[in-house]
């Protein structure tokens, strides 16, 4: 079955790992196509992860494929989507989980969340993160762990970039990461990537959230992707108001949600042999928030 790769996962064919994956997408979508009895579209473009494309079912239903990269990140995201059920997320329909693909809910119409006000964003996501946070543990990764990995390969990461940003925000993250971690409140369902395009318009309910990659950890970090984002602004006054919006309606933390975002941030401002200068910038603005 033919099957394009939109320009957002060309970054695969960069490794060894990622070249094979390709080379067995097509099977793998044939597969699925088959055993699902789909009508499939042509892929998202938008897609970065996983090849994701749109799919009718024999009743009509009207899905979303995906075939997931195989990152760790990704890999209880089915899980995940089972343990909300649909409340303020998309619904898994069904999940291979040998071929990491997924059948979901297709949000209609299916407008990003950053297509409303700065304002009117934040509103929608302090009413849907509270659903969200759902007592959750294994087979979720803790963040402690998570955290601990971060601090274990940033040091590396950052002498193998060249030393993108200074020492002082690196020792600053990886002493936030260090004092957190093993400090939390109480343990729930965390989306480590739920920023303001993974949150769409949809007809079952107004918004629903996608593509989780779920922890298992305290709320305030629940929210740092929101905070450290550019979709709803990028500069210190954006940055530090997201902070203070949802630290305050929210009921959480706000150094603690501060921490976290530094740390996470920073750790997820290198990623193989590219520098993320937003989430530099990100990171260095709530840093010298202080």
């Amino acid at each position: 079955m033919r099957c394009d790769i939109p320009e957002g996962l060309r970054w695969v064919e960069r490794t060894e790992a990622g070249r094979a994956w390709l080379a067995e997408l097509p099977g793998r979508l044939a597969h699925c196509v088959a055993r699902w009895e789909l009508t499939p579209g042509p892929p998202f473009a938008y897609a970065f992860a996983s090849l994701a494309l749109p799919a009718t079912l024999p009743d009509g239903t009207r899905a979303v494929l995906k075939l997931q990269y195989p990152d760790d990140d990704s890999v209880h995201e089915a899980t995940a989507l089972a343990h909300w059920d649909g409340r303020g997320a998309i619904r898994l329909l069904a999940h291979d989980a040998d071929r990491r693909a997924l059948l979901v809910e297709r949000c209609d119409p299916g407008t990003p969340l950053h297509s409303l006000t700065a304002d009117a964003a934040l509103d929608v996501a302090i009413g849907l993160l509270p659903g969200l946070a759902v007592p959750a543990g294994a087979p979720f990764t803790p963040l402690a762990e998570e955290a601990a990995g971060w601090a274990e390969r940033m040091p590396g990461n950052w002498r193998r970039a060249g030393r993108p940003y200074e020492r002082r925000l690196l020792d600053a993250a990886l002493g936030l990461l260090t004092d957190l971690a093993p400090s939390q409140g109480e343990q729930v369902l965390v989306n480590q990537d739920l920023h303001a395009g993974n949150i769409l318009a949809a007809g079952r309910e107004p918004w629903l959230v996608i593509d989780p990659k779920p922890l298992v950890g305290e709320r305030e970090f629940a929210v740092v992707p929101l905070v450290r984002g550019a979709e709803l602004g990028h500069s210190p006054a954006a940055v530090r108001h997201r902070l203070d919006r949802l630290s305050t309606e929210l009921g959480l933390d706000r150094e603690r949600v501060r921490g976290w975002a530094i740390g996470q941030t920073v750790a997820w401002s290198i990623g193989g042999d590219q520098v993320f200068p937003g989430n530099v910038e990100a990171a260095r603005w709530l840093l010298h928030e202080m």
